[in-house]
């Protein structure tokens, strides 16, 4: 590429493959100011593209004014595909656009529940991972400090990956506790504890393809739920030999009411919440101080889902009926406790801090905990079908 002055110094003219550039073909006159490109979708930062046509008569389809941001973006599309450079890139684009087209989910239930899936999948392919590590390792390369900080760090990216789409409730006991709050729909709680169930399921597949050789060399070839080489616990959580049924039911409950009651005190705009974008912070925070506080009684679950999926996927890889039946029938526990423990939670923050709330215009109920875990998009009116919801979205966006 190669220009020329133009009659004040200060203007260039530009030319492709030895002619003045326009669609590789000539356009005699045209000149064009420097400088990096700001219409072009593409993102090429090409300085003789960010144009202003001089000629009294330029060619169809070229932007008038770089100034004119608007003009900018109504003609990007017709302006771009002058460039000589720019086809790969549109191309590559254009495949995106169709490939959104084509795959793209309009159901809003159906976009909370993938987003729903692929965040509790991450939070636990990351805290089972931590967990295999230390166990594979016999401790050399993790410890319980090192798989709670883990589990913790994962929440704080599983919150970020479908806070806004689906609240990234992640756990069953929450979504329990947001529906007794009347802040989430009844009929949509067992739809988000099937799904959730099954993120973990699969995570728990992963990890075990993951740390596959690691598994069947620390347990010598043998799988199992108990003993010097157990690895069941890298899935599930068992309690400790010392630990009673009845004890590690109370556990459970304490566990998940003060998670839940973090949680709440946490997102409840009208007491002392963090500061906006840091919620899956404090959230994580609160994770990991529960768990390196009461962690050794059971491993501190306080999550169905982060409990029966891998359970129920060890069942099925070869474990046995084992991760049913150890400690006394223990299963059965991190399932029932939790959502009792939330119904705790949930009944002493409103007992003694939400429901002394100064009265305000409007209905501030449905600003405290409409934030699920991290700036939520569900509307709080649970009588609302999915395909008004995504009517009331577009409208919002359109003012």
């Amino acid at each position: 590429m190669a220009s020329r002055g133009s009659a004040g110094g200060s203007r260039q003219v530009w030319s492709y493959q030895g002619m003045p550039w326009s669609q590789g073909t000539a356009v005699p006159g045209h000149t064009w100011d420097s400088g990096p490109c700001q219409a072009s979708p593409c993102g090429v930062a090409l300085d003789w593209f960010k144009v202003c046509v001089l000629s009294p008569t330029p060619a169809p389809g070229l932007i008038k004014s770089h100034r004119d941001k608007a003009t900018n973006a109504l003609l990007a599309r017709s302006c771009c595909h002058l460039c000589p450079f720019s086809a790969g890139t549109m191309g590559s684009a254009s495949f995106l656009k169709k490939a959104q087209a084509l795959l793209r989910v309009r159901n809003q239930l159906a976009r909370e529940c993938l987003a729903e899936l692929l965040s509790v999948f991450v939070l636990m392919l990351i805290t089972l991972s931590g967990s295999a590590q230390m166990v594979t390792t016999s401790e050399t390369k993790g410890n319980y400090l090192s798989a709670y900080l883990a589990g913790a760090l994962a929440i704080m990216v599983a919150i970020h990956t479908g806070g806004g789409v689906s609240g990234a409730h992640l756990n069953p006991a929450y979504s329990f506790a947001v529906c007794l709050l009347e802040q989430f729909p009844w009929w949509k709680f067992p739809i988000y504890v099937a799904v959730q169930t099954s993120g973990s399921f699969i995570a728990a597949g992963a990890v075990y393809f993951l740390y596959y050789d690691a598994i069947w060399h620390y347990s010598n070839g043998t799988l199992t739920t108990s003993g010097p080489r157990e690895t069941a616990s890298i899935f599930a959580t068992y309690p400790a030999d010392y630990v009673s049924i009845a004890n590690g039911f109370l556990d459970q409950v304490i566990g998940t009411g003060m998670l839940i009651l973090g949680v709440l005190a946490i997102t409840d705009t009208r007491n002392k919440p963090v500061p906006k974008g840091l919620e899956s912070v404090a959230v994580a925070l609160l994770v990991l101080s529960i768990e390196v506080s009461m962690g050794a009684n059971c491993g501190c679950p306080m999550n169905p889902a982060r409990d029966f999926g891998p359970r129920l996927f060890t069942y099925v890889a070869g474990w046995g009926a084992e991760v049913f039946s150890r400690g006394n029938g223990w299963w059965w526990v991190p399932l029932v406790a939790p959502l009792l423990g939330a119904a705790v939670g949930s009944a002493l923050y409103q007992l003694f801090v939400a429901f002394h709330h100064p009265e305000e215009e409007g209905n501030p109920q449905d600003e405290q905990n409409s934030l699920v875990l991290v700036s939520a998009t569900i509307p709080s009116d649970t009588k609302m079908s999915p395909g008004k919801k995504d009517e009331g979205v577009m409208l919002s966006q359109k003012k």
